[in-house]
């Protein structure tokens, strides 16, 4: 069993190529060496050279059960054959036309046939963008500035997405407020003063690891609509990963304006802003120039994004992708939740085909197991327990299985239950490997 220092050096050993990359990378990159904040590890992340359905494979030949899946992109998997064949068809044919396409007009308007919201669709280079954009359309249509957001929501890294008090930012006019208040929400916006309410899908954090109350989500439209608001529901993460209809489709509910990326494009970077068609008048130029937007934006709807989007979106009209990554999501959170029972460890695996790790104290145990058994949001983000996620993370990986140091795992439909099986292994070994070299912590352990 690996434990302690033996981990680092065993890992080190085993991943002397990716090493050697990441001694080059942190010569030209400031994150130390990664180009993504997810991508940082002590020692390092793996340099991966290929990857094929649930798998991937990095350049020492060692290979991993991938549970990141391009960040949540890719619900069909690696190299899905449709996409890959559409793609590959259309590099011959051009990537960028500089012109107007049929596959755009296609991509939209499979968007519109599964969101019943979408009445108008425009397109970005990723979900970020589309975010800035749904502020500015909300800002014209009511000539409004103030951003009303909730606590923990992630929508980007831009000056009025990010989180509250980061350095650098400068949002005037951002205010965040508790999460899943409604007397709360309905006092701001009372003042009349909001442009828009911006809303992560699902809750906060990649899909919900702080979940939104449904009954909360579900009074928003009518109490944006009442003091007149611009409700923004982010789906760049949940977009036709919960359902065909996305999550606002499962708890029934039609947002103003519903942003999208992701799985929008198949694995290729893609936003989307799609709503109603009296807000996105700003982008007709017709509309008088004080309320127009001139859309520009060189990555916009490229012929070799549309290609990747419509062979993906064709598959996620039917449901079955979806389905097929919630029930494989079920099976991981209940082997995964009988291995911490058995060892007397408070946690627990929740949420939907984005599975949540909680480690700390267990309030609650709710009926089901998408939810965490706490809703206490300090808990659930409690910052002390980052080092126990990201030490699991690297025991994880020397055991072939490729997990966000933050203790996320991403389902899509092309994991098996083989590969569930191959990673509760792994991951009861590292926790017992934990306990005996005490880096779990003795708070986690009920007895």
């Amino acid at each position: 069993m690996l434990t302690g220092e033996d981990l680092v050096e065993e890992y080190r050993r085993t991943h002397q190529g990716s090493e050697k990359l990441h001694e080059r990378a942190v010569k030209t990159f400031a994150g130390n060496g990664a180009t993504h904040a997810v991508r940082v590890l002590d020692p390092f992340r793996p340099y991966i050279t290929r990857a094929q359905g649930s798998r991937k494979w990095d350049i020492d030949g060692n290979e991993y059960i991938d549970y990141l899946m391009g960040h949540g992109a890719l619900i069909l998997g690696h190299g899905h054959p449709a996409v890959v064949q559409a793609v590959q068809e259309q590099m011959a044919k051009g990537v960028h036309y500089g012109e107007n396409h049929e596959l755009e007009v296609e991509l939209a308007e499979l968007i519109k046939a599964m969101m019943s919201a979408a009445e108008r669709v425009a397109f970005f280079s990723c979900g970020q963008e589309a975010n800035m954009m749904a502020i500015r359309l909300g800002r014209i249509f009511t000539g409004r500035k103030k951003v009303l957001r909730f606590q923990e929501n992630f929508h980007g890294w831009a000056d009025e997405l990010t989180h509250e008090g980061s350095p650098g930012v400068v949002a005037n006019e951002v205010n965040v407020i508790p999460f899943n208040d409604l007397n709360k929400t309905e006092e701001e916006l009372a003042t009349k003063k909001y442009a828009v309410l911006l809303t992560e899908g699902g809750g906060a954090y990649v899909n919900g690891r702080v979940p939104i109350d449904i009954e909360f989500a579900r009074a928003l439209p009518d109490l944006t609509r009442k003091y007149g608001t611009v409700w923004v529901l982010d789906e760049v993460v949940t977009g036709f990963r919960d359902a065909p209809g996305g999550w606002q489709s499962v708890v029934g509910v039609r947002p103003d304006l519903t942003t999208l990326g992701k799985c929008v494009g198949g694995g290729l970077p893609v936003g989307a802003v799609v709503g109603r068609t009296d807000i996105m008048e700003a982008f007709n130029p017709m509309t008088p120039p004080e309320r127009r937007i001139p859309h520009t934006g060189t990555w916009n709807a490229t012929p070799l994004l549309c290609s990747a989007g419509v062979a993906a979106c064709r598959l996620y009209q039917s449901g079955e992708p979806q389905k097929k990554a919630r029930q494989i999501a079920d099976y991981l959170r209940e082997r995964g939740n009988r291995v911490l029972k058995e060892r007397d460890i408070s946690g627990r695996l929740y949420s939907r085909t984005v599975v949540h790790l909680y480690l700390g104290p267990i309030d609650c145990e709710p009926s089901d197991d998408t939810m965490p058994p706490t809703r206490d949001m300090k808990k659930l983000m409690n910052p002390a327990m980052e080092p126990v996620y990201t030490r699991l993370c690297l025991h994880l990986l020397q055991r072939g299985i490729a997990v966000a140091p933050k203790g996320f795992y991403v389902l899509s439909a092309a994991h098996t239950t083989e590969d569930i099986d191959q990673t509760i292994d792994a991951f009861s070994d590292s926790l017992d490997a934990m306990i005996e070299e005490g880096t779990l912590g003795e708070a986690l352990r009920v007895r």
